[in-house]
């Protein structure tokens, strides 16, 4: 066999290589955005051709659908976004939010600390108290029913979060008002910081 007939298919494996590459690389980003990206943005942090990247990400949210994942990819006006399945969500919120025997990390604990006595507040501006990002805890917390998005910042367009009812009927309070003086030891500067988790100049 000579090496003019054995190039075509090296370059198709190559470019198999390269497409679960691609795939692997945005599955991972996928799964650490906190709200949905577009095509140009996944394609430009990659390095990688806009073409390519659009329809690697239509091959994976077929491809999770056909599959029958808990999760699917999906396109929403924003951009793209890993997604719970609708028909599991009630697994979901049973399993976070009734199930006794799932206690709270000590990473869950300090960022509903920081929205208790610092609400309402952005998700960038919990991330710059705990000085690492807070979305998955974020998302974690709501899920469980302990706090809610509160509306959007006028300045900025960020969304807002506050504690829950249930929040305070699982710490057995009648009110915030009824929280220990913790205030003191978050930082002061919190109204200094913007909702990127940076310093406002």
């Amino acid at each position: 066999m000579t090496v003019g007939e054995d190039a075509p298919g090296a370059a198709a494996a190559a470019g198999g290589v390269a497409d679960r590459a691609l795939r692997r690389d945005l599955e991972a980003v996928l799964m650490v955005v906190d709200q949905p990206v577009e095509a140009f943005e996944l394609a430009r942090g990659l390095g990688r051709p806009v073409g390519d990247v659009a329809d690697a990400l239509e091959e994976l949210s077929a491809e999770y659908t056909a599959e029958g994942r808990g999760f699917d990819l999906r396109r929403v006006a924003e951009g793209w976004r890993i997604y719970t399945r609708p028909e599991c969500a009630e697994v979901v919120e049973h399993f976070l939010k009734e199930g006794q025997e799932v206690r709270l990390t000590q990473a869950a604990l300090e960022t509903l600390a920081v929205v208790a006595y610092r609400q309402p507040v952005s998700r960038g501006r919990v991330s710059a108290v705990r000085g690492v990002n807070c979305d998955g805890v974020m998302r974690t917390l709501v899920l469980r029913g302990l706090i809610e998005e509160a509306g959007q910042d006028r300045e900025s367009g960020a969304i807002l979060y506050r504690t829950t009812s249930y929040f305070l009927e699982r710490l057995g309070l009648m009110g915030l008002d009824d929280l220990p003086d913790l205030a003191p030891f978050l930082p002061d500067d919190i109204e200094g910081i913007d909702d990127t988790g940076e310093h406002a100049t």
